[in-house]
């Protein structure tokens, strides 16, 4: 063969080449316009195979990350976009997209770094800034969890796609949701997904066994599961109405989805029939059922949106849903948003990857304020997770019920349940002996709190419980004759989470003197020093809330000194103290102030004891006692427990009289 003849043959194996990969590039690029993304990326690997065009090459790597993005497989999508980066692609987008499938994968850092490439170029994008900010809200909501406990429910997925759930009418045991598990009637592949079409799947819940049957097909005559792709439900009054998403299949053209309705009679599903409310060229999907039934809520592409999937309503007139009307840019953005459902209670719910969020698909609630704007509220983490969550659905009247996500950990999109814990709020308290630590028996506690609560308990061995109402001040008393009255504050106010509440009260018998801790004098002076006001305000909140008592208030001093000096020290500092708690509204018929010098030493107590090993209880710090201890520093230690101010409770009956002025 000679030399021209080989020429001749690699050219025209060259164009041979060229024409597969753009054959193959175009019927790539056209799936990917029409939503077929799992049959582009085997048509642009099959191209890039072929293709010797270095730029071409890396055009098809964006075109796959692009193609992974849309059906929510971010770690394959950075994968396709930084090959792209490095082979410098044109279009500086690449960065943003990039760093939207870093930010779902928790590569937090490099997300950054490239959302800070993209806005050098686009100062002030919008959804770059939102990106950025999505990545330091979700820092918060994860060290900020919400109550809900969000649990995968095992009975209902399967190694394929299980999502969308939806609660049959009203009822909480009857179940169905969308899966493209083995057993259904579709037994094409989605070119979107590259999964079995998808078909509606009912199951029960077994309340003896606590647990969901064995999903089965909602339907066995393929009246409503065909081998089209049908989706999405939502259902109507008792459950005997449904709607839901069907995607016909025709080879030869982009079919789109639509929203059929059908109906329930004695176990079977009519023929359904299709809503004329949007035309065949148009996205209508994902439909929600007002509770009344009277608004549907449903996905479109319609134009006059926001951009991306919106999601529309419209209101049912003449036995038919009419004039599909946008809910506006408070709900829909730039992005997507799917997956509408209204709750019984009218908030709406809906999934976006547009508003700030976790990444991929987020779940958010909606609600209507006074001026019937929507406000919108991200439902945060645990619900949401960095991939993608949606299709929500409550049981009716409670917070709790299913939703869909493909977070880690899910096998490909689940159905995950949640729970928000009721708020409980409990009070429990032991009641001791102050003196000798042990607790005490027969005593009664008052509680009393700004919401009209009044009750009056007995403690049970020196115990008590009580639940609490939320938003709610309380005063907890307790009472034992022979003992001065103990109380403790609580509140619920403000509260957003269940809380235990423990309580000690500590009940001062009457018979033997207190002592007061922390009251301070001036050396050789009975002028009391300023940290001496903490432990007076505690003996004038004492002795408010022991209206009937009147005290002897006692000084004592050490040995050193002589008799008189310590006499009339001992009395002006008692006077002192008495003189405090008059300016604090104590009436004075209530004090005593006496000095006893040194002449009545402290007998040691089992807490002092406890506290100094060289002491034993029931020791009496006399002059000769204390010059008999081994050490200067035990001396010093016991003459200090001689230095005290205590008072002792004189009388119980003291009845306030106010005389009248003159």
């Amino acid at each position: 063969m000679n030399l021209f003849t080989r020429i001749i043959i690699l050219f025209s194996a060259f164009l041979l080449t060229s024409c597969g990969a753009s054959n193959l590039s175009r019927i790539a690029y056209t799936s990917k316009e029409i939503g077929e993304y799992y049959k582009a990326i085997d048509r642009y690997r099959k191209a890039n195979k072929k293709e010797k065009d270095r730029d071409k090459r890396t055009a098809y790597a964006f075109a796959i990350g692009e193609c992974y993005r849309n059906i929510g497989d971010y770690e394959m999508s950075a994968i396709y976009y930084r090959n792209a980066i490095r082979r410098n692609y044109p279009d500086t987008v690449v960065y943003l997209h990039y760093a939207e499938a870093l930010r779902a994968t928790q590569k937090y850092e490099e997300a950054i770094d490239n959302y800070n490439i993209y806005l050098r170029k686009y100062p002030g994008d919008d959804k770059a800034m939102k990106g950025l900010a999505s990545i330091l809200q979700t820092q918060r909501w994860v060290a900020q969890p919400t109550r809900h406990i969000v649990n995968p429910e095992k009975d209902l997925n399967s190694r394929d796609r299980d999502f969308s759930p939806a609660y049959v009418g009203n009822s909480e045991t009857e179940l169905m949701f969308t899966s493209t598990r083995k057993g259904g009637t579709g037994k094409r592949k989605s070119m979107i997904t590259g999964q079995t079409f998808a078909d509606l799947w009912k199951t029960e819940f077994n309340l003896q066994k606590q647990k969901w049957e064995t999903p089965q097909l909602a339907d066995q005559y393929s009246i409503v599961n065909t081998n089209a792709e049908e989706g999405v439900m939502t259902f109507g009054g008792t459950g005997g109405q449904m709607l839901f998403t069907r995607c016909n299949y025709d080879k030869t053209k982009n079919m789109g989805a639509q929203i059929y309705s059908t109906s329930q009679v004695r176990g079977s599903w009519a023929e359904p029939s299709k809503l004329e409310i949007m035309p065949d060229s148009l996205l209508a999907a994902h439909p929600s059922l007002s509770p009344d039934g009277s608004v549907l809520y449903f996905v479109s592409d319609k134009p006059g949106g926001y951009g991306g999937k919106d999601i529309w309503k419209a209101e049912k007139s003449g036995g038919a849903f009419q004039n599909p009307e946008n809910l506006g840019p408070a709900i829909n953005t730039p992005g997507n948003e799917m997956f509408p459902y209204a709750r019984d209670n009218g908030e709406l719910y809906f999934s976006s990857d547009y508003h700030i969020g976790m990444g991929g698909l987020d779940i958010f609630k909606a609600v209507k304020n006074d001026k019937e704007e929507w406000v919108v509220e991200n439902m945060g983490y645990p619900v949401n997770s960095t991939g993608d969550d949606f299709g929500i659905a409550y049981l009716p009247g409670k917070d709790q019920g299913l939703f869909t996500s493909n977070r880690k950990g899910s096998k490909s999109d689940d159905i995950y349940s949640f729970v928000v814990p009721p708020i409980i709020y409990q009070a429990s308290g032991e009641i001791f002996n102050k003196e000798t630590g042990n607790k005490l028996e027969g005593a009664t506690i008052r509680i009393i709190g700004t919401d009209g609560t009044n009750l009056r308990m007995s403690a049970q061995n020196g115990k008590f419980q009580v639940k609490l109402n939320p938003g709610t001040d309380y005063v907890f008393a307790a009472f034992k004759s022979g003992f001065l009255n103990d109380k403790i504050q609580a509140t619920t106010i403000g509260l957003t989470d269940s809380k235990d509440f423990r309580f000690k009260l500590q009940l001062t018998p009457t018979g033997a003197p207190v002592k007061l801790d922390n009251i301070n004098y001036a050396f050789g002076s009975f002028e009391l020093q300023p940290e001496s006001i903490v432990a007076l305000d505690t003996l004038v909140n004492l002795l408010t809330l022991n209206p009937t008592i009147t005290i002897e208030l006692m000084a004592h001093t050490d040995h050193i000194g002589g008799d008189s000096f310590n006499f009339d020290l001992s009395q002006k500092r008692a006077q002192s103290v008495v003189n405090y708690l008059i300016t604090k509204g104590i009436n004075p018929k209530r004090l005593t102030a006496k000095g006893y010098g040194e002449t009545w030493p402290k007998t040691v107590t089992r807490e002092i004891a406890a506290r100094y090993d060289f002491l034993k209880r029931g020791d009496e710090l006399t002059e000769k006692f204390i010059e008999g201890l081994a050490t200067e520093e035990q001396k010093e230690a016991a003459k200090a427990l001689n230095r005290r101010t205590e008072f002792r409770v004189l009388s119980t009956d003291f009845i306030e009289s106010f005389e009248p002025e003159k």
